[in-house]
């Protein structure tokens, strides 16, 4: 089965290595010069992973990303040239799932693309639980992706989701946030695990009546967090 990769990105040398190494690796690529050119292809639903950079002309990837997790919850991976961005990305909490910093090599966008397509997959996959959780007044359906805190449905992203069902898959136990980001984003040792903490605190402020004295997700400083069953 062929893969649709989105690339968008306005420096055309940029542009064309990553769709030549994606393309190598058996991906048909497509790539949008500008943020609203960018936008509109996203949101065709022929493609299931976005490559979108943070500075295009007409709409920036910030915004581009925001408008595609309204609607879409395909793996976006940004890249930036500048290292401030990223820590932008992540205090905007605007839902992309990975980040990487110009330049890089092009085998590395290969490599994340290809681990985020495959959790994608497996979260898709055919061996989803078909039965609801419900903890505590949370409740979370695997199979529609769903999530309601006192039966008041709240939207989540792709990773948030991801985050949250693993640990409640998981009460009571401590996880470190390389161990959250290894299981959870599938990328051992590649990345930056500081999105945990990020995801962490968008989940308390989507689940929890009060973020700041979390009912659901404790964290243990220095060790790392865990769900209360």
């Amino acid at each position: 089965m062929t893969r649709h990769i989105l690339i968008v990105e306005d420096e055309p040398s940029i542009a064309e290595l990553q769709r030549d190494y994606l393309e190598m690796n058996g991906y048909t690529t497509h790539i949008a010069t500008d943020g609203e050119e960018g936008l509109l292809f996203a949101l065709s639903g022929i493609y299931e992973c976005i490559v979108l950079d943070v500075m295009l002309p007409k709409l920036t990837g910030f915004e581009v990303c925001k408008k595609i997790r309204e609607q879409l919850d395909i793996p976006i991976v940004m890249v930036t040239a500048r290292r401030e961005d990223i820590d932008l990305v992540r205090g905007l909490g605007l839902g992309a799932d990975d980040y990487m910093t110009k330049p890089f090599k092009p085998a590395e966008l290969v490599a994340r693309v290809k681990a985020h397509l495959s959790r994608y997959d497996r979260l898709r996959g055919r061996n989803m639980p078909t039965n609801e959780l419900d903890m505590r007044g949370l409740r979370i359906n695997p199979d529609s992706r769903r999530v309601y805190v006192q039966d008041v449905e709240v939207t989540l992203t792709t990773k948030e989701f991801d985050l949250l069902y693993f640990l409640v898959l998981h009460p009571n136990h401590v996880f470190s946030k390389d161990h959250l980001f290894e299981k959870v984003w599938g990328i051992e040792a590649v990345g930056d695990t500081q999105t945990v903490t990020v995801h962490i605190r968008k989940l308390r402020e989507k689940i929890e009546s009060d973020s700041t004295h979390s009912v659901y997700i404790e964290t243990l400083w220095g060790a790392g967090y865990r769900f209360r069953s």
